[in-house]
């Protein structure tokens, strides 16, 4: 008879706690460019079904809307355990991240999770809210106000002061396009960006007619809209041509000027001058020789009507003559391409 007691049975191991029983935690992220209380759908659901909702900034711009839309917010600032021990049983916690996007807590949890030793809750991270095409602009007009406020330079500055600089960066982006280089283009279209965002701040602080930023993009809308009714109005243009139609048409009833040479700016390059009153004279039909006399000035006159006639801008094509010009005389000289343009880009 064997009387060798069985063995006791191994004890079958615990199942993990579900995923219920260790709960969620929702990082609920907020755009700064959008109005506060403009959150989505599934935010405003999660916030409803959380069993806490916290925030380490009580002077958060959404803390007032989620309160008045009948959210508890508790003002907290939990470490990564602390917040995972909320969750316990199946809790769902949602933190409203602050501007920063809470870096130190979400780094504390995903140490929590690297080390294997805790049972994590379900982590999700949703964007209530998201910034819209352009809303990056409202940061330039933010930085701005403040650099005109607190710069000792740009404080000072009016807009006569800053017209050269207008002039200045308007060329430099002509030579990135005609450069070609993406990088240069993206740069010096900030940098002509910026002086429409710096002259509409100091307009603000006119004391007769002060005008903002908010008043000149509501002007060229205005004047895009109008100016495009075969976009935004029953009109219909399928060529080039009828669309210049329409532009011009509603250009003149707008402005009522008494000749078509009004409006063109006599300080311009003499070239551009020249071809943009030929292309007026042209277009609206009208037959007025051009002036004879004596001088390379009247037989610029004629090279510039006939580039214009041609579809060719007189001044590109002078600029690109120029360039290989330029190029020609750095060879001569044995310069390297590199070292000339680094010398070039010190100057200006």
């Amino acid at each position: 008879m064997n009387t060798t007691r069985p063995e006791p049975a191994t004890p079958e191991p615990s199942p993990a706690p579900e995923a219920a029983e260790t709960g969620r935690v929702v990082l609920l992220t907020t755009s700064h460019r959008v109005a506060p209380g403009l959150l989505s759908w599934p935010a405003w659901q999660a916030l409803r079904a959380a069993d806490r909702v916290l925030c380490a900034d009580g002077a958060h711009p959404q803390l007032p809307y989620l309160r008045e839309a009948g959210i508890a917010v508790h003002e907290a600032a939990p470490t990564a355990q602390e917040l995972v021990d909320a969750c316990a049983g199946g809790r769902t916690v949602v933190v409203v991240a602050t501007g920063e996007g809470e870096p130190a807590l979400t780094d504390g949890l995903a140490r929590l999770a690297g080390s294997g030793r805790v049972h994590m809750p379900e982590l999700e991270l949703l964007p209530a809210s998201y910034d819209l095409p352009g809303a990056r602009l409202l940061d330039l007009v933010q930085v701005m106000d403040r650099i005109r406020v607190e710069c000792p330079w740009s404080s000072q500055k009016t807009h006569k002061g800053l017209a050269k600089y207008a002039i200045e960066e308007a060329y430099e982006l002509v030579e990135a396009i005609e450069d070609g280089d993406r990088d240069e283009l993206r740069e010096e279209l900030g940098d002509v960006l910026l002086q429409v965002v710096f002259h509409a701040r100091i307009a603000e602080e006119d004391p007769d007619a002060p005008f903002s930023v908010d008043d000149v993009a509501g002007g060229i809308v205005a004047k895009l809209i109008h100016r495009h009714p075969h976009v935004f109005g029953d009109e219909t243009a399928s060529t080039p041509e009828e669309v210049k139609e329409h532009w011009l048409r509603t250009k003149a009833q707008e402005k009522r000027r008494a000749s078509v040479t009004d409006g063109v700016p006599l300080g311009q390059p003499g070239l551009a001058l020249a071809a943009k009153l030929t292309s007026r004279v042209r277009t609206a039909g009208l037959d007025v020789p051009l002036p004879t006399g004596e001088g390379i000035g009247y037989d610029l006159l004629t090279l510039a009507a006939r580039a214009e006639a041609a579809g060719v801008d007189p001044e590109a094509a002078l600029r690109a003559a120029a360039r290989s010009y330029r190029d020609a005389v750095r060879a001569a000289e044995g310069v390297a391409e590199g070292v000339a343009e680094g010398v070039e880009g010190a100057e200006g």
